[in-house]
């Protein structure tokens, strides 16, 4: 009798266990809808980055010989985020607003995110729509987020991610307008730099070893025009250019090291052969969580005919094979300078002469949500140019950052550059005067609204 007792009520615990349990499942709420907001205001007073000599716009001949003055100014972005997710399906509208304050054209307003993507429960999705693409450590793909305006591309990704395995398949085609008369002959000039893109990205971690490893491969439309027809007109034309590389990370505890090597090669808009590549390395030192050390070296192939005769007047020697190197979707402030002589804004005239940048940096967090960082880099090209040297400069920066709460940062940082006579020949700075930047910003990022059901 007891035994039937004892049983009858274990029976009953584990019942009604079991039915409140199947009652919290179905009470869980797996929908989600979000509403985020983001304003980033940022300080500068700028000597340095931009050409500093006044220039005719046509021949980019100087046409003063005085130092151009310090460029003080304040920017700003605001975005406004709408993201829905589901079991199986996840979107993201993001509207973004960009300028400077005070200007007459009262700045951009696109948008930044509009992406719907569904998701299986094996591994497989489908992203489509406007979207930022990271791959890595953004040196080729990145959302150059340090810019106002910031990096996305309309685009369709599908992919497969588990068991340490992740594939990527990028598609995108670009076009000015509905074009019904023409078709595809009009010329694509867009705010997005390609006319077609087609992408495959691929990483492996191992199990039993702190070790990833990413090769990527990318064919890249870029849109010019071929030869006149009969009526004299230029015809638009597609040239497709490839880039191919790996990507390798090593993590032993307190260490790690990084190594990355690329590859382009096809033609560009203008119909020329490419031939190019760039290698980069880099070694970290992380005894505690709070502060690090790392140096590094980064190496892009330049052209090197090019013929740059005195006071700035210009003589081109005619090549047929480009071999500047050419990181189109990276995020090139985090790599070549804080001041962006390199890869944000071009050398004179649109030459590539290449560019090694042999760095040193360091942060340190002496109390929580505070951080320093200083780095020191030395530029110098990698072309052999007559009669100047490859030495461009060297730079030094110092930045830190402060969140007083988890939406809100403060952040403040100053970069100083010496530049050589090689600097001021190609970049148009002068060497006479230091070259200062310093700026301060805030970032807010609060969450608006959230809901479940």
């Amino acid at each position: 009798m007891k035994a039937k007792t004892l049983f009858l009520h274990a029976f009953i615990f584990l019942s009604s266990s079991f039915v409140t349990a199947q009652s919290t499942v179905s009470k869980e709420k797996e929908n989600i809808f979000t509403i985020d907001a983001q304003f980033l205001g940022r300080g500068e007073l700028r000597h340095g980055g931009i050409s500093l000599i006044k220039t005719d716009e046509e021949s980019e001949v100087p046409i003063e010989d005085k130092p151009g003055q310090t460029a003080n100014f304040i920017s700003e972005r605001s975005r406004l985020s709408f993201g829905i997710e589901k079991k199986w399906l996840t979107a993201k509208f993001t509207a973004q607003h960009s300028g400077i304050w005070g200007d007459v054209s009262g700045g951009t307003f696109t948008i930044y995110e509009a992406w719907g993507m569904v998701k299986s429960n094996n591994g497989l999705f489908a992203k489509i729509g406007r979207q930022g693409l990271a791959y890595d450590d953004e040196r080729i793909m990145g959302t150059n987020d340090w810019s106002m305006a910031a990096y996305s591309l309309d685009a369709l990704k599908l992919g497969y991610e588990g068991h340490n395995h992740k594939a990527h398949v990028i598609l995108s085609y670009n076009q000015n307008a509905k074009n019904v008369a023409e078709g595809n002959t009009n010329y694509f000039n867009g705010s997005q730099p390609h006319k077609s893109l087609a992408t495959l990205w691929y990483h492996y971690d191992f199990k039993k070893i702190p070790l990833g490893i990413s090769a990527i491969g990318m064919n890249i439309g870029m849109q010019g025009y071929e030869n006149k027809d009969i009526e004299g007109k230029e015809k638009p034309k597609t040239f497709y250019q490839q880039l191919v590389g790996s990507y390798v990370k090593f993590s032993p505890a307190p260490f790690s090291a990084e190594a990355s090597y690329y590859r382009q090669m096809g033609r560009n808009e203008s119909n020329m052969k490419i031939e190019a590549w760039m290698a980069s390395a880099k070694l970290s030192f992380l005894p505690k969580s709070n502060y690090n050390i790392a140096a590094g070296y980064d190496y892009m192939s330049g052209d090197k005919y090019f013929a740059i005769p005195p006071n700035g007047h210009f003589g081109l020697i005619r090549h047929d094979v480009l071999r500047g190197f050419n990181p189109i979707y990276g995020s090139h402030h985090q790599f070549y300078g804080a001041m962006d002589f390199f890869y944000v804004s071009t050398f004179v005239n649109g030459f590539t002469p290449g560019l090694q940048n042999l760095y040193i940096s360091g942060s340190y967090s002496p109390i929580k949500n505070l951080e320093f960082d200083v780095a020191y880099h030395h530029f110098a090209i990698t072309a052999d140019l007559p009669s100047i040297s490859k030495n461009l400069g060297d730079e030094i920066e110092i930045s830190g950052s402060f969140n007083f709460i988890q939406e809100v940062t403060l952040s403040a940082g100053y970069s100083y550059m010496k530049g050589s006579k090689t600097m001021e020949i190609l970049k148009r700075a002068s060497n006479r005067r230091d070259l200062n930047w310093a700026w301060l910003s805030i970032s807010i990022s609060p969450r608006l609204f959230t809901t479940k059901w």
